[in-house]
């Protein structure tokens, strides 16, 4: 087992396709330059020692008392999730099958990963894992599942399940499809234990990177994808996914002659713009390109306000961005939570920063960042984003 091994995986965002993938139609899900961060050192303390700093939650158990709880079925050979290991976690934990909160679900979601991918071997090695994120939990953002593909990719690695890629020469690196398919389904398990029905997106974002694809249940990376710069603002408006879904199908019944074809210009929205950034790969990007994605967010965030999933926050952000030029949707659910901002080549940093104070002025979390970053990636600690290391060196 290495001594260290040091990951990070990005966030995620909705481009276009809210609401629509639900009932069949294509959405565009992107990764963002926000990164989770994760370091796991080997120790021989004989316990496992777990540590969130964004969540105040610092956790340690004996090796000896884990080793009680290990399946019978070695990790890489079952992805069906095991009920009694989940019963036996929650117990160990004390969290009831009720408990939903971010706290318990991360312990839960990092002990259940943990054991299964060491089960085979029978032993389980005392470590340390440390996770640092620039996502806000709970926005949307695939925080929860840039957390699994981190803790999926640094524990296949320390178990040998897949190789650590890093020679001396090199700074970070990416493994091959096999190991990144592997990565992806036992990410996909943690994203079970934390949200129980979970489509796959988030953690295919937080493994691939770049722009995915996702219709009726088949997810596709696009190939080459351009970088689009973008800002991302929080509203911090609480909102229930589940209730914004619900009030979308409620629209669908009783007005299905009116809400059916939103669904479908939706849908031609996303096509539409898969198919500009396409051409903006295989072209260079020119004013026009960058003129038909404003327009396409524009028609997008006026059918969201149709189905019923806008906000006035959301409503703030837009009118806020376009006095300055720019051009803004809500991302994921609505009803509050994000949105983000298209940012053209040419657009100046003075209108930017006074953009991002103008939301923040509004009471809104705001960063200027990019679309359509790295997926997992493993680093060399000298190459390691300092504000991350900084962190996670304290622990």
């Amino acid at each position: 087992m290495e001594p260290e091994c040091i990951m990070s995986a990005p966030g995620k965002a909705i481009l276009h396709g809210e609401h629509a993938v639900v009932h069949g139609n294509v959405a565009l899900a992107v990764s963002l330059n926000l990164r989770t961060y994760l370091r796991l050192q080997a120790t021989s303390t004989s316990k496992v020692c777990i540590n969130l700093p964004n969540i105040n939650t610092f956790l340690s158990w004996d090796v000896t008392k884990l080793k009680q709880l290990l399946p019978d079925s070695g990790g890489e050979r079952c992805f069906l999730l095991d009920a009694e290991l989940v019963r036996r976690l929650r117990d160990l934990v004390g969290v009831s099958n009720g408990t939903l909160d971010t706290r318990s679900m991360a312990i839960l979601a990092f002990l259940y990963i943990y054991l299964s991918v060491f089960a085979g071997s029978g032993e389980l090695p005392s470590l340390t894992v440390s996770v640092w994120s620039e996502l806000p939990t709970g926005a949307g953002l695939g925080s929860s599942a840039a957390y699994s593909v981190c803790l999926a990719a640094a524990l296949l690695s320390a178990s040998g399940t897949i190789p650590s890629l890093l020679s001396d020469q090199e700074s970070t690196a990416r493994w091959g499809e096999v190991e990144m398919e592997l990565i992806n389904r036992w990410a996909f398990q943690g994203e079970r234990i934390i949200h129980g029905n979970p489509s796959g997106v988030d953690n295919a974002v937080g493994t691939w990177g770049g722009i995915l694809r996702y219709h009726s249940g088949k997810i596709t990376p696009l190939n080459r994808v351009p970088m689009l710069r973008i800002l991302l603002t929080n509203t911090k408006v609480p909102r229930s996914t589940k209730v914004l879904v619900a009030g979308v199908k409620d629209k669908m019944n009783k007005f299905p002659s009116i809400i059916n074809p939103v669904l479908e210009s939706v849908n031609a929205v996303s096509c539409t713009c898969e198919q500009t950034l396409s051409e903006m790969t295989n072209d260079t990007p020119t004013p026009e390109h960058y003129n038909i994605l404003e327009e396409l967010i524009d028609i997008n965030q006026h059918h969201l306000n149709v189905m019923g999933v806008g906000h006035p926050a959301l409503d703030t952000l837009c009118r806020v961005t376009l006095a300055r030029g720019l051009h803004s949707k809500l991302t994921g659910a609505g009803g509050g939570g994000c949105g983000i901002t298209l940012l053209r080549p040419e657009t100046e940093c003075s209108v930017i920063q006074n953009t991002i104070q103008d939301l923040r002025d509004c009471g809104y979390d705001c960063w200027e960042t990019s679309v359509g970053a790295e997926g997992v990636q493993q680093h060399s600690p000298l190459a390691f984003k300092e504000e991350a290391l900084e962190v996670l060196a304290r622990y």
